[in-house]
């Protein structure tokens, strides 16, 4: 009956490895306790939890070394017992039998049997010895759930052998051997088989009754779907860095000799000159349709969801074995083997790359989303973890393209959806793409073709992708930065005009890769992707060439004139509308009595003054507030996080801003390096007499308390202590945060020329900065 269970739970295993674990812990828990019925009963139990330890471990090694992981015994055998049961029931289908999802199964076999071998057969009854199997075997069925046929033949054999065993005679003592009266008086021999008799008949009556209230409730759930006990358990997720990758394409594009990874591909059975397995639509305009076919395309993340403000991953990740689901290719699509063995730098985060579609991976653990075909690894990057992936990369007949449909309804709703907002020009630009393009391909060509030759591509743009930015980036004034951005604008507006035309879109944040070698910071960037019905999704770049100077967007768009200005420029200054002048009649001047010219302009002259001043005043007693706001309110944890993005605003409005992919030391360090480029003034430390000189050689950073470099190395620290350890900051430390950052701010700003200077304190970018 044990060994029926491990039938049972091995249908949603991959493999025999673990049925034939569990018949072997059912034999040799049965065995044990068998060859001890003669020694006490207090010794049988320490004997089978020995059994139970060796047998354990031996399956622990045996299902490591068959998967393929590395380390001690003693290491596995740790991280089973405290991640067996989360992974047994986050595991994807088919479950891989490694150590972390057979040893809960094999010691609950075990302990089923050493019970039910006990009870039957030490206690003499049978009956209730078959109830720590079923229980066993239920909660198979249950972890099982509907992610396998129905198991009849199972369920039927397990019964079949209840029976048997409950119709074996017994021949352990106690009231279920074969004469119970043997020895007694006839009188109460007959008394006891009377009531043995009443008994009996009092048994058949309730087991009749249970039958025939519960026969027709379980008759009626029979078609029902078993319940999935995965749904009850949260799955691996990504960090909040993973959850938007998209934003940090523009902190990369500043670093972009940043090393992230090292790459080499191998494609089994290809010729070194084979072309990019990567699918490249024809007529592409971006990069890799000019660069020989040598490159290949590696795949971070996957974002489906857009609200308006931000695309996100919305991925659900299932821990998975080496082997991965495999999916039929489109009709007509070529498939490449494409092997990669991958090193990770300087990336950080869960998100594991590789090329599109992985189909096993070894060397790390992962977490698999079928949907997205992306990898997580739930322990995060480290640098120096090397995996091996072996990805299927599918090309589409582009023959079948340009008559392709493309899906809808609800299974496609998700990736359809627009939320409300969407500015009016983006909305007449989508209708006008679509208007002369009836094909669902050729209207993803025609937006494609008109991103990449009316913008251009800069590494300086600032992230954003919400509505407000993308309007800015499609129709903003050159003068003022519109009509230029980074891979992330292209990719967000390509998507966002699809959906408005009804193609079904995502973004995809990844790398491009030579091949073989470091991946830099500067090769990231995102793509975006289309469901075409049949093929899949297809990839489109609309990048323009390096070479391509972008044509004005009015020569192909132009806004109805009634309507508002489609970009955010600058608010315009507030002032008195202009009077116009009183002509002169045929005899003098305008009529007497009148306000004269000279006064007018006077009038308004003042007026925009007091304006000027007053929105002047405004300004530095708002940034005034915002800094005391930060550095005196709160708990300390909240007056440390205020000073440290003091620091931040500071280098923004030095002109030297960090980039969202630097951890905190490596902003201090770049704050420091700041403040010494700006010249010499002397700051004191809180409380100290020393001051920040910048050195001519290398800094030696903490080796005085007014070494400002230090304290800044110090705020670095206090920063990252609220964030992983919440609660533990003090209010002296909060204090010595303050003083650094007011320190700072200072030191930065009277390196400034005077004009800067005096326009620090009331620049309103401090007041709008998102945070």
């Amino acid at each position: 009956m044990v060994a029926l269970t491990g039938v049972v739970l091995g249908r949603v295993y991959a493999g025999g490895l673990l049925p034939r674990l569990v018949i072997g812990a059912a034999v040799g828990s049965v065995l044990v306790s068998v060859a001890a019925r003669r020694l006490p009963s207090w010794l049988v139990a320490p004997l089978s939890v020995a059994g139970l330890a060796g047998f354990t471990a031996w399956s622990l090694r045996l299902s490591a070394d068959a998967a393929g992981l590395s380390g001690s015994l003693a290491d596995v055998t740790a991280d089973a017992a405290r991640n067996g049961i989360p992974r047994l029931l986050t595991a994807m289908i088919p479950v891989e039998p490694t150590p972390d999802t057979v040893l809960v199964p094999l010691v609950a076999a075990w302990l089923a049997g050493l019970a039910g071998a006990e009870v039957a057969l030490r206690a003499g009854r049978v009956l209730l010895g078959c109830l720590p199997p079923a229980l066993l075997y239920a909660g198979a069925l249950y972890v099982v759930g509907p992610n396998a046929d129905p198991a009849i033949w199972p369920t039927v054999a397990f019964a079949a052998v209840a029976a048997v065993g409950l119709a074996a005679p017994s021949r352990g003592p106690g009231p279920s051997g074969p004469d119970p009266t043997a020895g007694l008086a006839p009188g109460v021999r007959a008394a006891v088989r009377v009531r043995l008799a009443a008994t009996t008949a009092a048994g058949l009556v309730v087991v009749v009754g249970l039958a025939a209230l519960l026969g027709p409730v379980v008759a009626g759930r029979v078609d029902d779907r078993p319940v999935d006990p995965r749904r009850y358990v949260e799955p691996p997720q990504v960090e909040s860095l993973d959850e938007n990758p998209l934003i940090r394409i523009s902190g990369w594009a500043l670093n972009p000799q940043q090393k992230l990874l090292d790459v080499t591909t191998r494609r089994p059975g290809a010729p070194a000159d084979a072309p990019d397995p990567v699918p490249t639509p024809a007529g592409s305009t971006g990069p890799g349709s000019g660069d020989g076919g040598r490159s290949v395309r590696i795949r971070l993340a996957v974002l489906s969801d857009y609200d308006g403000v931000t695309w996100r991953v919305g991925a659900t990740y299932r821990n998975a074995g080496r082997i991965l689901p495999a999916t039929e290719p489109a009709p007509g699509a070529t498939v490449e083997t494409v092997r990669q063995e991958i090193t990770v730098a300087d990336l950080s985060g869960r998100l594991l790359p590789a090329v599109a579609t992985p189909r096993e991976v070894s060397g790390a653990r992962v977490a698999y989303d079928p949907q997205t075909g992306t990898l997580i690894r739930p322990e995060g990057l480290t640098p120096g973890l090397r995996y091996t992936v072996t990805s299927a990369a599918e090309r589409p007949d582009d023959n079948l393209l340009g008559m392709a449909d493309v899906p809808a309804g609800d299974e496609v709703a998700r990736v359809l959806r627009v939320a409300d907002g969407v500015p009016d020009p983006v909305r007449r630009l989508a209708a006008q793409l679509a208007e002369d393009n009836g094909a669902p391909y050729a209207r993803a060509a025609a937006i494609e073709q008109f991103l990449a030759e009316h913008y251009r591509m800069v590494a300086d743009a600032p992230s954003g992708h919400a509505y407000p930015n993308l309007g800015f980036f499609l129709f903003g004034p050159r003068n003022a930065g519109g009509q230029r951005g980074t891979s992330e604008q292209f990719a967000a507006a390509f998507a966002l005009l699809g959906r408005l035309t009804g193609l079904p879109t995502r973004v995809v944040v990844g790398f491009r890769a030579s091949g073989d070698g470091p991946v830099r910071a500067g090769d990231a960037y995102a793509w975006p992707e289309v469901l075409f019905s049949g093929l899949g999704w297809v990839p489109f770049d609309p990048l323009p060439r390096p070479d391509d100077e972008p044509r004005p967007v009015e020569e192909d768009f132009r806004p109805t004139p009634e309507d508002p200005p489609p970009s955010e420029v600058p608010e315009p200054t507030v002032g008195p509308t202009a009077t116009p002048e009183p002509v002169a009649g045929p005899g003098g001047p305008a009529e007497a009595g009148g306000p004269s010219t000279a006064l007018l302009v006077g009038v308004g002259a003042g007026g925009t003054l007091l304006l000027v001043v007053a929105g002047l005043l405004t300004l530095l007693l708002m940034r005034r507030a915002r800094t005391r706001a930060r550095l005196e309110r709160g708990d300390p944890g909240q007056r440390i996080a205020g000073a440290w993005r003091e620091v931040t605003d500071a280098l923004r409005l030095a002109g030297r801003p960090v980039g969202g992919d630097l951890s905190a030391s490596e902003v201090a360090a770049h704050a420091g390096r700041a403040v010494a480029d700006a010249g010499p003034p002397s700051i004191p430390a809180a409380g100290a007499a020393p001051a920040f000189v910048p050195a001519a050689g290398p800094r030696k950073t903490g080796t005085a308390p007014g070494d400002l470099g230090a304290r800044l190395e110090e705020l670095a620290g206090l920063l990252n202590r609220t964030a992983f350890a919440p609660g533990t900051a003090t209010a002296e430390q909060a204090t010595r945060a303050a003083a650094t950052a007011t320190d700072y701010v200072a030191a930065l700003r009277a390196g400034r020329p005077w004009w800067g200077r005096l326009l620090w304190s009331v620049r309103p970018g401090p007041l709008r900065w998102p945070r």
